[in-house]
This record gives structure tokens, sequence and C-alpha cells, in this order.
């Protein structure tokens, strides 16, 4: 079976929100254990344009915000729908999402 590893960045305060939304979508699903994810803290950076509606600062103004990254894995079947339920819950305009193909051990 194909596999990805899932991983977008949110505000602190949003972090466990988007795991329970990951989880209820079956990412995070590793043999007898579900809600499986990897998390670390660090600063995301960015700058909104002129027409961008930011959850967080202000348009033209230089941002910096401590995050969590979260990493999840899910069946690649799967994978689609849990993105479009990640993207429903995040509280960005464009979260940043990140999608990698993951070798089976059968394969290396």
């Amino acid at each position: 079976m194909s596999r990805v590893e899932i991983v977008v960045t949110a505000p602190l305060e949003n972090a466990d929100a988007i795991r329970q939304v990951l989880g209820e979508a079956y990412a995070g699903v590793q043999g007898e254990y579900g809600f499986c994810s990897f998390s670390v803290v660090g600063k995301g950076r960015f700058l909104p344009g002129d027409k961008a509606n930011p959850h967080i600062g202000k348009p033209n103004k230089p941002e910096v915000v401590e995050e969590e990254r979260i990493e999840v894995v899910c069946d690649r079947e799967i994978a689609r729908p849990v993105i479009a339920k990640l993207r429903a819950a995040h509280p960005y305009e464009e979260p940043a999402i990140d999608v990698y193909e993951l070798l089976n051990e059968e394969g290396l």
C-alpha cells in the first residue's frame, strides 16, 4: 500500500484542532495506533500582499509567527480528502502543506 507524509504548519493556538481534524480523517494511522503525529515548534515568516486577508498581521507588513509543524502519515488513496479537511480547518488563507511520497521497506 502506498503511503504519504503530510506536513503542515499552524499557529500554536490552532495546532491541537488541526491534529484532531487530521486524526478524524484517518491520517496518522500506524498499525493499531491512531492520531499519531510528530510536531516541532518554530517561527514562520511571511509578507502578506496588498490583496491578502491574513489571519495574523496586516498586508504589506512582514510578520513572524510562532508555529507548530505537524507531520502525519496516511494512505495515499485518502490523501486528497485529508488535505481538503485540513484546508477547511486551517485558519490561514494559504496554509503551507507539503506531501511526501514514502517508500515501503520492501522497496528498499
